[in-house]
């Protein structure tokens, strides 16, 4: 019996697209703009000026916050701006902008440390932190933070999600059955920073390759365990993982971390691992260019700060009338207004749907048929949430745990009265969030 979670739903998933396709290297892009904000936490502050020359994995933004991960130039070249520019949030954000001179020259300060078996506990975390790794799945919260829990939490059990279960997207998938042996050893690191001698990695099995893949890395280290996980949406959210792996349930209002566990990305571990053997940090990622609208759909390493339109040229441009382009996948995805918003550290996939595919939906009264209610992974009211959005009643959305709500879309997605629910939820976690910081 796979082990799975309460609630979810069973979507088009769409990965044969890009599932057999090996990752490819995307060209260096022209302009990179890069971001000072793209983790959970405070954003960095630019530590380079207009008309300076960088070089690739030199710091280019420094993190002042506890919450917060360094971030670094992606191409060698100058910089040409220092400025908001577009982001995938829909509003601009503070970015350096480099101009690349083809050379992709190393920075002298990028160098191997020592191996994993020589480094301490503290060694490895601040290795972590400066190489700027942060939760590579999409959240990207900090990687150190997560695992530098608070006094009093203790920690037995890591978690490598390989879940991704969002339609579309293969990137970890790609990536697992590549290179499983960084996957495994970005997972001994984390295991040997926070001294936890049990692990997990859990795959759907609609990835047998990679399942196959990551249980011959595992042979030879104790406690780590490949865990085949049945294919349901959300599957790789922290809170089902975690219960389908180990059956133990997050609280309202908790973390992971309140149930002794850790979660990270397998994009994260491979991460780590690269930092370890290059000493190079976090400036490219795997992800997914794939859709209807793209001619070639592929997964693609990418330069952090590369625009999404020069992706999708790379995949060979559109293909019939684009009707939207997600940063992300089809159920947690942002819709894109311009072509000019950069990969980021957590961006693991370009969706690009034809117009014929994008339909516009006119809600209608709920008809308290109670789908919404059965396909929440967090055992919510959607409906009720949804009411109380619309009236404005903030209070009851909070009584009624809004802000435990993942956004993953399942409640929107089974509506027969094409009610937005996740986007009025989500407006009612906003309100909550912004009335409890004044």
């Amino acid at each position: 019996m796979l082990k799975t979670f309460r609630g979810g739903i069973h979507p088009p998933y769409n990965k044969e697209l890009t599932s057999q396709k090996p990752v490819e290297r995307a060209e260096l892009p022209r302009l990179a703009v890069i971001p000072m904000s793209q983790h959970v936490g405070g954003p960095c502050e630019p530590i380079v000026k207009v008309g300076d020359h960088v070089k690739v994995g030199q710091k280019i933004g420094e993190a002042k916050a506890f919450v917060s991960a360094p971030i670094h130039a992606s191409v060698s070249g100058k910089v040409v701006a220092v400025e908001p520019r577009p982001h995938s949030s829909g509003t601009p954000v503070m970015s350096v902008v480099i101009e690349s001179d083809g050379r992709d020259e190393v920075y002298e300060g990028v160098q191997p440390p020592k191996s994993l078996d020589e480094m301490t506990p503290d060694e490895i975390k601040s290795l972590i932190r400066e190489a700027g790794i942060v939760g590579m799945g999409g959240a990207g919260f900090p990687t150190q933070v997560k695992l530098s829990p608070p006094a009093g939490k203790t920690i037995d059990t890591i978690i490598v999600n390989g879940a991704e279960c969002e339609p579309y997207l293969t990137a970890d998938h790609r990536l697992m059955v590549e290179r499983p042996d960084d996957v495994v050893l970005g997972l001994r690191a984390i295991m040997k920073a926070t001294g936890v001698k049990k692990a997990y990695i859990g795959i759907e099995d609609n990835k047998p390759d990679a399942i196959r893949a990551m249980n011959d890395a595992v042979k030879g280290f104790k406690g780590i365990e490949v865990v085949p996980l049945a294919t349901k949406y959300p599957q790789g959210g922290e809170k089902q993982l975690i219960y389908a792996i180990t059956g133990r349930e997050v609280p309202s209002g908790g973390l992971p971390m309140d149930v002794h566990v850790i979660v990270d990305n397998a994009g994260t571990c491979a991460a780590i691992a690269n930092v370890l053997k290059t000493g190079m940090p976090l400036i490219e990622r795997i992800t997914t260019v794939t859709g209807s609208g793209v001619k070639e759909p592929k997964n693609l390493l990418v330069r952090i700060g590369t625009p999404v339109g020069e992706l999708i040229e790379q995949c060979g441009g559109f293909d019939g009338e684009p009707g939207k382009v997600i940063m992300g996948g089809p159920m947690m995805g942002a819709s894109q207004s311009q072509l000019q918003a950069p990969v980021m550290k957590g961006t693991s996939g370009v969706l690009v749907l034809q117009k014929s595919e994008v339909k516009a939906f006119e809600p209608m009264p709920c008809i308290k048929c109670a789908r919404c209610v059965d396909a929440c992974p967090i055992h919510l009211m959607p409906t009720y949430l949804g009411k109380f959005a619309e009236r404005g009643m903030w209070a009851e959305a909070e009584r009624y745990h809004a802000l435990d709500c993942i956004e993953c879309g399942c409640c929107a997605y089974v509506c027969p009265a094409n009610i937005p629910l996740t986007q009025l939820i989500r407006l009612a976690k906003n309100r909550i969030i912004v009335s409890k910081k004044k």
